[in-house]
């Protein structure tokens, strides 16, 4: 009779300490996982706020763009200055180039915003990923509790039956 209360009280008091270390991996895993939420928070909003024309590979595109152009005009003033051609061919050549930088530029815009949308995607992939693991810690802490008041509960009842 001792015997069974001394065991049901040492169960009692381990399913109680078991509680209290996965109490405390919890906690850890959920400050873990709050700091990556933070992370991902800070990277999504120093992603999707860039200048998409700022870029390397659109000042790239931008600068060769421009150099095209530059070609052109100096060659289409040079083209007119020999065989006598009228300002209104270099109008047009400068008017073509200032188009084509444009369409340049809109380019950049438009892929800017196709990288605005993965952007989003991935943030709320990972946010989504992020919150499902923290509802799972607090399913398990619950689990935690439950198992530790019925220990405690199951201890009770041992010391109570043995008297």
């Amino acid at each position: 009779m001792i015997g069974s209360l001394i065991g049901g009280a040492i169960s009692g008091i381990g399913q109680i300490f078991g509680g209290i270390k996965a109490s405390n991996a919890m906690k850890r895993v959920k400050s873990n996982l709050e700091d990556q939420q933070a992370r991902n928070e800070a990277w999504y909003n120093r992603r999707y706020n860039e200048d998409a024309t700022q870029r390397a590979d659109a000042q790239r595109i931008l600068t060769m763009t421009q150099e095209a152009i530059k070609n052109r005009n100096r060659q289409a003033a040079g083209a007119a200055a020999v065989t006598g051609g009228t300002e209104e061919s270099i109008a047009a050549t400068k008017a073509a180039n200032a188009k084509a930088l444009a369409d340049a530029t809109s380019q950049i815009a438009v892929a800017g915003d196709r990288r605005k949308d993965m952007i989003e995607q991935q943030y709320q992939q990972r946010d989504a990923s992020l919150n499902d693991a923290l509802n799972n810690i607090e399913v398990n802490k619950a689990g935690q509790i439950a198992t530790a008041v019925k220990g405690v509960a199951d201890a009770g009842a041992g010391i109570a039956s043995a008297f």
